[in-house]
């Protein structure tokens, strides 16, 4: 009895004979999430403006998980592409079941041009284009994905966040000694802004689709090594209560409980995975 329960509950993380679309495809987490998809049992289509990058990262997410996986170039920022890429992926896998919307521009504070990002001096192009790609895109998405999961009565989507949609940077992160203080860099205000509107998104579309069976939540990671300055990891490790940043792959467990029937009363949350930082 015991062992039949614990398998009917495993079960319930299975995500075989579901097909998930994830933007950003190409990208670090992107591929992160295709990956704990594919290793569910799912099938993925990678949406990312680099086609190549996005059709090789499935093509090596097929390969090791034996599942269908797809790379597609769709630029998620233009309504017409959007569509088309649905239709492809309706046309390729005959459903869509998941949406990540994983996409967003994390610019990197420069030690060459540090006062770049600073607020008084952040343009209006850079502005415009990370709301374009990180809070228009999920729009545009949800908007199309979303409908057509609404009108089949179920569907899931995931909206990929941050530790910064909850708490603001920490600016001593990006501190250098002895410059002066309208030149030191900071992190960007766009970034925070958008993150914290991807939850003003989620928690909308979890009400707005509800009774349509589609629910809505979003993960909210924290710092992931990717090659930063070991100056910047020593600063960020301070402030985490674990000690230490995540590796690619820690969100892997969380992506397929929030994109699965384990999830199924779930919706309209932010799950925040930060090794402690949004607590202190």
């Amino acid at each position: 009895m015991a062992k039949a329960l614990q398998k009917e509950r495993l079960k319930s993380f299975s995500l075989a004979g579901k097909v998930a679309v994830i933007t950003g495809g190409a990208g670090l987490l992107g591929a992160m999430h295709a990956e704990a998809v594919a290793g569910a049992g799912g099938a993925v289509a990678l949406w990312d403006i680099d086609e190549n990058g996005a059709k090789a990262k499935a093509l090596k997410i097929g390969k090791a998980s034996g599942t269908l996986a797809t790379g597609m170039r769709v630029d998620i920022v233009q309504p017409d592409s959007v569509r088309d890429g649905l239709h492809q992926v309706l046309e390729t896998f005959g459903r869509v079941d998941v949406l990540i919307n994983n996409a967003a521009i994390n610019p990197r504070v420069s030690r060459e041009n540090p006062a770049w990002s600073r607020f008084e001096n952040y343009s209006l192009d850079s502005w415009n284009r990370e709301m374009e790609i990180g809070l228009t895109g999920a729009f545009l998405c949800s908007q199309s994905i979303g409908a057509h999961m609404a009108e089949k009565g179920r569907g899931v989507i995931l909206n990929i966040a941050s530790d910064l949609s909850v708490i603001s940077p920490d600016q001593r992160l990006y501190r250098i000694d002895g410059l002066a203080e309208e030149l030191q860099p900071v992190k960007p205000v766009s970034y925070s802004v958008v993150k914290h509107g991807i939850i003003g998104l989620t928690r909308y579309l979890a009400t707005y689709w509800a009774a349509k069976g589609v629910r809505v939540n979003a993960l909210s990671p924290g710092g992931v090594l990717n090659n930063q300055s070991e100056e910047f990891v020593t600063r960020l490790e301070k402030l985490i209560p674990l000690g230490r940043m995540a590796n690619p792959d820690e969100y892997k467990a969380a992506v397929v409980f929030l994109c699965s029937e384990a999830s199924s009363y779930m919706t309209g949350q932010n799950i925040i995975m930060d090794g402690g930082r949004s607590v202190l």
